[in-house]
Formats: structure tokens, C-alpha cells, sequence
């Protein structure tokens, strides 16, 4: 490595960490002041638990949250003041091309990329499971629950199909229940009630008014009953889509969960496969946005650094938009969520090579 690359390595980091070292500061105090009544109101939490069980996680959580929006100012901040300072030109002048003067940028996003890697799909779920658990125990006044699931259905076994139309989570009630059971595509059993309640002492299911038809070749056989006690293998914390689980499970369990749900005939996963998506995202838009901030902070301009850093804001604040638009669109049930994850990083993809070609002449 050279001494140009270290030079610019060096100043890529430092700037890097200096900047996430302003926010982080910032978004405590900010926190802080929202919630230290919260904090006060119980008499069992100590400033120990208030420290090792929030903040040092909410800090782990903040610096994955910033590092896109740092990682950008971090780049336009020092590569305006080696322009301003001539220092660029001189680059230039020793003959150093703008694809070789990228080198040393691309080292430094490999570096934040592989540690951000890592964050989003190992470290930061640990530590927003712990972040959320402490919400819940002292910040929430109450949990916000789900009251009512509709239209839940589940694939018990290759053969058991699980169905009901809605069920009161409340009063542990359902309405509508049937299952089917299967042999290759055609059916030969199926359970049906109106009305359906939950035991939750003994795990057991009592249907009212059940129906059990037996269909074979020569004919159908039906059972009708006012009551009846069974266990399946589903309760109704299964009905619950848990959305607020994903951020805390490593990517490899949440991949799992996927893969089981999705054989189970679980709908709507989108909201667990955006948050698996963009955990590899989000790390590798470090290139993206490192490309592009040097191609517009590498001349020097008239009016200095501040034009840089307003234009760099207002395209990093569009693409922290278009990143929380993708989100929403991506988790809704039927869209293609790795499209809507994944589409920020392609447009300001083309934007960058943009940039990058007309940076070259």
C-alpha cells in the first residue's frame, strides 16, 4: 500500500468514526430527555440496568442506524477539504487516475462493510432482543397486542390443513374453525365448527356444534356433536404475526423460521423477509455510497465544502426515504419483497456509475 492510499485510508476512518461519534452523543441526549420520566417512575430500576441493559444497546443499534448517513458525510467532509486544499490536484497531476485515486475509498468501505455485516446479522439482533425486552419490562405501559386474527390458515403436516375465519384473542375464541386432511388432492376428512374456544390450562380445544365428514369411494360418512375436546398442534400465540420478532433473531434462525413457516402454509412473511433482506443491503450500499460521494466531492467548487455536504444530505436523506418506502412496500402481502429491499441500492446504484463516468472525463 502507498502512501497516498494510507493518507487517504487513514482520513476515510478517522472522519468515519469522528462523525458517528457526534450522533451517537446527540440521539442519548435526545433519548434521554424523552424518557427520563419513564425512567424515574420505577422505583426498581437502577442506573446500572438503565446503562447496561438500554444504552449500551440502543448505542449498538444507533451506530448500525447511522453508519450509511456517516459513512456519506464522513467521504464528502474530507474529500471536499482535499480539494479545497489543492491536494486532489496534485494527485492529478502525478498522473494518478480517478479509478486508481479510488482505491484507498474502497479499501476503507470494505473495512466498515465486513464490521457492518457482521452488526446486522449477528450482534445487532442479540442486542435489540435485550433493547425491546427492557422497553417492554419498564418504558411501555402497556403492551400492544393484537386482539383479532382473520382468515388464519396453516399446514399442520403434508396431509392436515388448519383453517379459521377469525379468532378473538381476548376471549381466546374462534369462529368458522375446519381442517382438512388430505391424500395427494383429494380430500377424505374434514372437522368444521361454528364457535371454538381455547383451554389455555389444559392446551386443549373445545368445539360447539362440530361436524366430521369421512368422505371415501362409495360414500360419505358425517358426525354431528354438540361438543367436542381436541388438540392440534397450533395455539393462538401461531395466529400472532409477531412483526417485532424479526429484529431480534439472527439471520440464521430468521431464515429458518422462514423456510418452516413457508412449508407450514404461513402467509404473509414479507415483513420477516425484509428485515433478512436488508441486512445484507444495507451493508454492501457502503460502496455505493462511498462511489458517489467522492465523485461529487472530489472538484472543487464554488462555495466550498457547505454545497457538498447540502447536496450529499439531500440525496442520503432520498435514499433513507426510499429505504423506509421499500421497507413498507416490501413487507405488504403478494409484493416481491428482495425487489423493494433491494431497489435503493439499484437506483442510486445508476446514479453512482452516473456520476462515476462523468467523474472519469
Amino acid at each position: 500500500m502507498k502512501i497516498i492510499d494510507k493518507y487517504i485510508l487513514k482520513k476515510y476512518l478517522s472522519t468515519f468514526i469522528f462523525i458517528l461519534l457526534i450522533l451517537i452523543p446527540i440521539s442519548i441526549s435526545i433519548d434521554v430527555a424523552e424518557k427520563i420520566n419513564k425512567f424515574l417512575r420505577d422505583a426498581d430500576l437502577t442506573l446500572e440496568s438503565i446503562i447496561t441493559d438500554y444504552y449500551v444497546n440502543f448505542v449498538i443499534y444507533y451506530i448500525n442506524t447511522f453508519m450509511p448517513l456517516a459513512l456519506f458525510i464522513a467521504v464528502i467532509l474530507f474529500t471536499s477539504k482535499m480539494a479545497n486544499d489543492t491536494e486532489v490536484i496534485a494527485i492529478n497531476s502525478a498522473q494518478v487516475s480517478f479509478t486508481r485515486f479510488l482505491r484507498p475509498y474502497f479499501i476503507g468501505a470494505s473495512v466498515i462493510m465486513v464490521f457492518t455485516f457482521f452488526m446486522n446479522h449477528f450482534l445487532v439482533p442479540h442486542s435489540n432482543k435485550e433493547r425491546t425486552e427492557f422497553e417492554r419490562t419498564y418504558l411501555s405501559k402497556k403492551k400492544r397486542l393484537q386482539k383479532v386474527v382473520d382468515n388464519f390458515s396453516i399446514q399442520l403436516t403434508n396431509e392436515n390443513y388448519f383453517f379459521i375465519e377469525k379468532y378473538r384473542l381476548e376471549k381466546n375464541e374462534g369462529i368458522n374453525f375446519s381442517i382438512e386432511e388430505y391424500e395427494g388432492i383429494d380430500l377424505k376428512y374434514k372437522l368444521t365448527a361454528p364457535k371454538m374456544k381455547w383451554n389455555p390450562a389444559d392446551s386443549v380445544y373445545t368445539l360447539e356444534n362440530y361436524t366430521k365428514r369421512y368422505i371415501t369411494k362409495d360414500k360419505d360418512s358425517i358426525v354431528i356433536g354438540e361438543s367436542l375436546d381436541t388438540i392440534f398442534p397450533v395455539t393462538p400465540t401461531d395466529m400472532v404475526y409477531k412483526d417485532y420478532l424479526a429484529i431480534e433473531i439472527t439471520s440464521f434462525k430468521l431464515y429458518n423460521i422462514i423456510k418452516n413457516s413457508e412449508a407450514r402454509g404461513v402467509k404473509n412473511l414479507n415483513m420477516y423477509r425484509v428485515e433478512l433482506y436488508k441486512r445484507t443491503s444495507l451493508p454492501l450500499s457502503t460502496y455505493i455510497l462511498t462511489l458517489m460521494a467522492v465523485c461529487l466531492a472530489f472538484q472543487k467548487r464554488r462555495g466550498g465544502t457547505g454545497v457538498n455536504i447540502a447536496i450529499g444530505l439531500a440525496l442520503m436523506f432520498s435514499y433513507v426515504f426510499l429505504i423506509k418506502v421499500g421497507e413498507v412496500l416490501g413487507a405488504v402481502s403478494g409484493n416481491i419483497a428482495i425487489l423493494y429491499v433491494w431497489l435503493p441500492n439499484i437506483l442510486f446504484g445508476i446514479i453512482a456509475l452516473y456520476l462515476f463516468y462523468y467523474a472519469k472525463k
